[in-house]
């Protein structure tokens, strides 16, 4: 359990928006040590950190961060991707769901669509704010975001000042090739 170059980025794009977080409902998704949910947090989110309920270490890790960053609010959850389960059916509608590096293993890919999906039904206005780091020119998310009716925004790292090998003060993202995308359901009129 280490900060992935991912995270950085998509804790830099929080904190750019910051100032439309306050209150705002942040599920963070495939948490991990939870850089992004632990920086919407502290930007004055709502926010529930999740990790797989199979991994329960992963949890405790998510636990000890929110412990670390004084955050004892914070809710942490164990939420499998593609599993229907109590944790995921209680959850209340979310404003914006996190990911940082979930699109990892394509084999997976579909597991998450389909828990995203469930939860942009509960809001269909949620938004899913996901940094994912370029490893293979050979699989695509577009094809199963249409799929799942949704759609894809890809946010210039410059826009928001996250296009340097450096991000605050830490040696990462690095040489690290890294995207940003808004996903949200392709129907414009929800």
């Amino acid at each position: 359990m280490y900060v992935w170059p991912c995270a950085v980025v998509l804790a830099q794009y929080l904190w750019f928006h910051r100032r439309s977080l306050p209150g705002k409902a942040v599920l963070e998704i495939g948490g991990g040590v939870s850089l992004p949910g632990i920086m919407a947090a502290k930007c004055g989110a709502e926010v529930i950190l999740s990790d797989s309920s199979e991994l329960p270490h992963c949890l405790e890790v998510c636990r000890q961060s929110c412990q670390m960053n004084n955050l004892p609010r914070v809710r942490i959850i164990g939420l499998t991707w593609g599993h229907m389960s109590q944790e995921l059916l209680a959850l209340p509608p979310q404003d914006i769901l996190l990911a940082s590096d979930v699109f990892f293993e394509p084999e997976d890919f579909e597991d998450i669509l389909t828990t995203v999906y469930f939860l942009m039904q509960k809001n269909p206005k949620v938004q899913l704010w996901s940094t994912y780091q370029v490893r293979s020119a050979d699989w695509s998310l577009e094809a199963l975001l249409y799929k799942w009716d949704m759609k894809c925004v890809h946010i210039p790292l410059e826009s928001f000042d996250a296009d340097k090998e450096n991000i605050a003060e830490s040696a990462l993202p690095g040489r690290h090739t890294v995207e940003m995308l808004v996903i949200s359901f392709a129907k414009d009129s929800l």
